[in-house]
């Protein structure tokens, strides 16, 4: 259980950060959204540096009641994460946890009742295990729903029957930490499923009907007190990522959007924000999207890595003594195609290749397979401790004096880098 003094500096940093923006300061946040114990260790230490909290989130297909495809259940992660930061000296009462679309969409081709019965375990589960800030997603249609896009006033009483169960198992000491975030154009979990030639933005008039109607629906419920806690709204900036593709943001797009939020006591979260240069997240700031939420874009980067190092174990090992990770890796992928074999159209060579070096990085569900992990392992043991060879470093690092461990931190960190500095950071 995360400490409640811990809770409260979450809580007063996600305030300021609203208070900032309020106050016409381009300061934001960046939402790692990875179980990926490489990539938490990686932010617990870039943001110590930059001497600002940070923000880990957990999604509903990672983490839930029944173990996500991570394997953890909500206070499992949380254990996770604390692991990760007494293993490297990091303050854990520093870190924010966050839980990312926390509603019914693991279960949305079930009828409603019975997902919105889990998605409630959903979210009692993220409160009690310590999570203080929680996107409440109940943008998708479930089973029984009319056909079509679900109606907006479905979408906000859902969600307000999810807060209803967040405040309610908080308890009085708790409950004044949490902070939510609401929206119902939420980019699908886990990444899009295909290319965009054109990503619509969010119409103000739809953004503003979001927000008046789910406070609607909060008093309805009898939480007005809960919705002063509404610190964000998800909409589309006009920003997504495909295989091999990115659309940038482009601030003109955005512009309605961004006069409407000054009348708001809101900031907007942006999400699949990957991939964004770095002028365009400090752009995306400045208009007001101070939650940034980054996460196949950090696996990438340590994906980046892995291959670089197996590249240069095949120059420095024989074939008898090397980790093969590549093709143990591909293996598994091909073993268990559930967690990419929808996203990746195109022949059996288009496939293949969108395995590896797709910017979706559907390989992130795979490094924990016991058979990966081994195969990592030997690697990581062939590489050694010590500075890896100049002449390869510079030839598929770009980096030279760095050991194995090193050059995935550096990967990673690289891209960490860009958001923090967008947030704020120096």
């Amino acid at each position: 259980m995360v400490s409640l003094h811990s809770m409260k500096q979450c809580r007063m940093y996600l305030d300021e950060i609203v208070a900032a923006q309020k106050r016409g300061e381009a300061k934001g946040i960046t939402s790692v959204c990875s179980a990926h114990p490489q990539v938490i260790k990686q932010t617990l230490m870039v943001c110590q540096s930059f001497r600002v909290p940070p923000l880990i989130e957990a999604t509903c297909n990672q983490v839930n009641q029944f173990g996500g495809y991570t394997g953890m259940a909500p206070s499992a992660f949380v254990q996770h994460v604390r692991d990760i930061a007494e293993e490297i000296d990091c303050p854990f009462e520093k870190v924010i946890l966050g839980g990312d679309h926390v509603g019914p969409s693991v279960w949305q081709h079930e009828p409603a009742d019975v997902a919105m019965e889990k998605a409630k375990v959903l979210v009692r589960d993220y409160v009690l295990a310590g999570f203080t800030k929680i996107h409440l997603d109940c943008s998708m249609r479930l089973a029984d729903d009319p056909p079509g896009s679900l109606d907006v006033e479905v979408s906000a009483r859902r969600t307000a029957h999810l807060a209803k169960v967040a405040e309610s198992y908080a308890g009085e000491e708790l409950r004044s930490n949490l902070r939510y975030v609401i929206g119902t154009e939420v980019p699908v979990p886990g990444g899009a499923t295909g290319h965009e030639e054109v990503v619509s933005v969010t119409k103000v008039e739809d953004a503003r009907q979001t927000v008046e109607v789910t406070r609607d629906a909060f008093l309805r419920e009898g939480l007005a007190e809960a919705w002063e806690k509404v610190i964000g709204l998800v909409v589309q900036p006009g920003v997504e990522f495909g295989d091999e593709s990115v659309h940038p943001y482009r601030p003109e797009a955005a512009r309605e959007l961004s006069q409407f939020i000054k009348t708001q006591s809101l900031v907007f979260e942006a999400h699949s924000t990957d991939y964004q240069s770095p002028d365009a997240l400090k752009e995306l700031v400045r208009e007001h999207f101070a939650i940034l939420k980054v996460g196949p874009a950090l696996t990438f980067a340590y994906r980046e890595a892995i291959f670089a190092l197996a590249t240069i174990e095949d120059e420095l090992f024989p074939a008898s003594q090397r980790s093969n990770i590549l093709q143990v890796l591909d293996e598994a992928m091909l073993q268990q195609p559930q967690h990419w074999k929808k996203y990746y159209s195109g022949d059996e060579a288009s496939q293949a290749s969108k395995r590896k070096y797709s910017l979706g990085d559907r390989i992130r569900y795979y490094w924990s397979r016991p058979e990966v992990e081994n195969s990592l392992g030997k690697m990581m043991q062939n590489l050694g401790t010590f500075p890896l060879p100049n002449s390869l470093l510079s030839e598929h690092v770009g980096k030279k004096e760095l050991n194995a461990r090193e050059v995935i931190g550096h990967k990673i960190e690289d891209v960490l880098r860009d958001y923090l500095i967008a947030c704020g950071g120096y």
